[in-house]
C-alpha cells in the first residue's frame, strides 16, 4: 500500500509527512528543540490537540508550557488529573469543587473531610498516573446521552449546563474510567503533566500548584493570602444564599423572569460593602488623611472611587481625588520592554519623586502646581493648583497605589489602602471555573470599544502585556491593603455577553487573535443573554456598558 504524503512547514522547514500522521507523530521529532513537553499544535490559524490529524499544505507550530494557550491547556489537564486521582482513591461519588485561583495556585474543595495524609495520597496517585503515561481520550458523544450519564453519576451541575448547549454532539474527555466535560482542549497524555504540587489548606480543601507560562519550570512555595481567601469564600457563601452558584442557576433565574430581583439585591449587597468601608474610614477620620485605591485593569476603580467619595460626603467628610496617571513621565522618557515597546505599567513610568513631594506638601497645607497628563501629546501639563484643607481627605487611585515605595515617608496610620478586583464567584459547573482575568478582559473589550474606539483585536493584543504588568506591579502588593473590595456581580456575565458577542464575532478567522475570541465565545454561549434596562445608573457594570450616572469615560 502506498503511503501518501502531504506537504507541511515546521519551524521554517518544508517537509513531507504521511497523510495519516497526527501532530503527536510529528511532535516527537521536534521534542529536543523544546525545554518542556509539547502540549499543543497550531496549523495555519487553528489550535489543535496533538491527537488531531495533520491536514497538510500548511504551516505548523508546536507549543510547550512557556506559551500562554498551551499553559492554559496544561492547567486544565491538571484539573482533570486531580479529579481522576480523587475519584480513584475515594470513590466516583466523591464530589470535587474547583473554586478559585490564589497565589499561583487553584483552591479545590471535596465533599468530605480532608487530612494531610489524604492530600499526600492524592499527590502520589497523580504522580503514579503521570508515570503510567495514561491516555486522555477525546470522545464525540450525543449530548442527550451525556446529560443522562452525568445525571446518573449525580453531577447535576454538569448535566444542567449541557442543557444550554444546543449542539447535537458534544466533546467529552476520558481518563481511565472517568468521563468529564471541559471548556478547554486537553493534553493527550498524563505523561505531559509532571510539574505540579498539592498543598493541604484545611479539612475542606487544598491548593493545586501549577507552573505559569512566565516561569514554566518552577512551582513556587504557596503563600496564603487570608484577606483574599476570605473575600472569595464570602462571595461563594453569598452565591449559595442567593442560589446562584453556577451558570445553570443564573439561567434558570432569568428564564423564570426573576433577574430584576437578583440585580437589585446584588447591587444592594455590593453597595453596602462599600458603605461599610466608608464607615470604617469615618470611624478613623481623625487619623486617616489618604485613601489609596489599587487593582488590576477593568476592576471598576473609577466607579468605586466616585461612589466612595459620595458615601464619605454623606458622613460629612470632604474627599478630594488625585489620579496617579497624571504623574506619568513624558512618553519619550518611558522605559521600554525588550521588544522596544513602552512599559507603561512599570513604576518607573511614574514620576514617584514628584508625586511623593506633592502629596507631602499638600498634607502640610501648601499649595501645589499639579500636573494633568495629556495622553494625546504624551506629556504632563501644569495648568492647575491644588491645596488641601485640614478637614479634607485625599483619595488616590492608581495601579501602583499599594506599592510601599509610594508615600513611604508618610506614617502608615495616616493611610487607608483598598485593593479592588472582580473576584468572580459564579462557576460554569463544579469543574469549570470562570477566571477573574476573563471577567476583566470581557469588561475591557466592551469599554474600550465603546469609549476609546479600540477594536477587539487591539484589546486582546494588548491584554498579555497588561497581565504581565499586573503580575509584576499589582498582585505582589495586594496584602498591603487594609480592606479588599470585590467588584464582581453575580449577574454581570449574562449582561456582558449581549455587548461583547458581536464584537468577538467581528474578528476574522485568519487573525492571530481569532483563537482567543473563539475561546471566549465558547464560554459565553452557555449564558442566556440578559437585559440591562433594570441595572441602576450607579452600578459598577455601567462603567463598562455605558449609562453610568458618574463621569467614567
Amino acid at each position: 500500500m502506498i503511503d501518501k504524503k502531504v506537504k507541511v512547514k515546521v519551524l521554517g522547514e518544508e517537509r513531507l509527512v504521511s497523510e495519516d500522521a497526527t501532530f503527536e507523530d510529528l511532535a516527537k521529532e521536534y521534542e529536543d528543540k523544546f525545554a518542556y513537553p509539547i502540549i499543543m499544535a497550531r496549523e495555519n490559524f487553528t489550535y489543535h490537540e496533538l491527537d488531531d490529524k495533520i491536514e497538510g499544505n500548511s504551516d505548523i507550530e508546536f507549543y510547550d508550557l512557556s506559551n500562554r494557550e498551551a499553559n492554559r491547556i496544561y492547567f486544565n489537564g491538571l484539573i482533570f488529573l486531580v479529579i481522576y486521582a480523587i475519584k480513584e482513591l475515594y470513590g466516583k461519588n466523591t464530589i470535587v469543587f474547583v473554586r478559585h485561583t490564589i497565589d499561583k495556585g487553584l483552591y479545590i474543595e471535596v465533599n468530605k473531610p480532608l487530612t494531610k495524609e489524604m492530600i499526600k495520597n492524592i499527590k502520589d496517585k497523580m504522580q503514579q498516573t503521570v508515570k503510567e503515561d495514561r491516555k486522555i481520550s477525546r470522545l464525540t458523544v450525543d449530548r442527550i446521552e451525556a446529560i443522562e450519564y452525568f445525571e446518573k453519576i449525580g453531577d447535576k451541575t454538569k448535566a444542567g449546563i449541557l442543557k444550554y448547549n444546543i449542539n447535537t454532539y458534544i466533546t467529552l474527555y476520558k481518563l481511565g474510567n472517568i468521563y468529564d466535560f471541559f471548556f478547554s482542549k486537553m493534553p493527550n497524555s498524563t505523561s505531559k503533566l509532571g510539574i505540579f504540587d498539592l498543598v493541604y489548606l484545611n479539612e475542606h480543601g487544598f491548593i493545586l500548584m501549577y507552573p505559569s507560562h512566565y516561569f514554566p519550570d518552577k512551582i513556587g512555595k504557596y503563600v496564603h493570602h487570608p484577606k483574599m481567601f476570605e473575600i472569595f469564600n464570602e462571595y461563594h457563601e453569598w452565591a449559595k444564599i442567593m442560589k446562584v452558584e453556577n451558570v445553570t442557576d443564573l439561567n434558570q433565574i432569568l428564564s423564570r423572569g426573576n433577574i430584576g430581583t437578583l440585580m437589585r439585591v446584588d447591587e444592594t449587597i455590593q453597595s453596602n460593602k462599600l458603605l461599610n468601608i466608608a464607615r470604617e474610614i469615618h470611624r478613623k477620620r481623625d487619623k486617616i488623611k489618604i485613601i489609596l485605591i489599587a487593582g488590576p485593569s477593568s476592576s471598576g476603580k473609577t466607579t468605586t472611587s466616585l461612589k466612595l467619595i459620595n458615601y464619605l460626603r454623606s458622613f460629612g467628610l470632604r474627599p478630594k481625588k488625585v489620579s496617579m496617571d497624571d504623574y506619568f513621565i513624558a512618553r519619550k522618557d518611558t522605559p521600554r520592554k525588550e521588544d522596544g515597546s513602552y512599559d507603561y505599567e512599570c513604576l518607573e513610568a511614574v514620576d514617584v519623586e514628584m508625586f511623593n513631594d506633592h502629596i507631602d506638601k499638600l498634607l502640610s497645607g501648601k499649595e501645589v502646581l499639579v500636573p494633568t497628563y495629556n495622553f494625546i501629546k504624551g506629556i504632563p501639563e501644569f495648568l492647575r493648583k491644588e491645596s488641601l484643607e485640614k478637614n479634607e481627605l485625599l483619595i488616590i487611585e492608581g495601579i501602583h497605589a499599594l506599592n510601599p515605595k509610594i508615600l513611604e515617608n508618610i506614617p502608615k496610620s495616616k493611610k487607608f489602602k483598598i485593593y479592588i478586583s472582580p473576584m468572580t464567584g459564579i462557576n460554569i459547573d463544579n469543574h469549570n471555573r470562570i477566571s477573574t482575568s476573563d471577567n476583566r478582559l470581557l469588561r475591557r473589550i466592551v469599554r474600550d470599544n465603546r469609549t476609546r474606539g479600540n477594536s477587539v483585536e487591539d484589546t486582546i493584543a494588548r491584554w498579555p502585556s497588561v497581565r504581565e504588568g499586573e503580575e509584576k506591579y499589582i498582585f505582589p502588593y495586594q496584602d498591603e491593603a487594609d480592606v479588599i473590595f470585590n467588584t464582581a456581580l453575580l449577574y454581570e456575565l449574562g449582561v456582558l455577553k449581549t455587548y461583547v458577542e458581536p464584537l468577538l464575532y467581528s474578528i476574522d478567522p485568519r487573525s492571530e487573535y481569532y483563537v482567543e475570541a473563539k475561546r471566549l465565545l465558547n464560554m459565553l454561549k452557555i449564558f442566556l443573554p440578559m437585559p440591562s434596562e433594570e441595572i441602576p445608573a450607579d452600578s459598577l457594570i455601567r462603567e463598562f456598558i455605558g449609562g453610568s450616572c458618574f463621569k467614567v469615560d
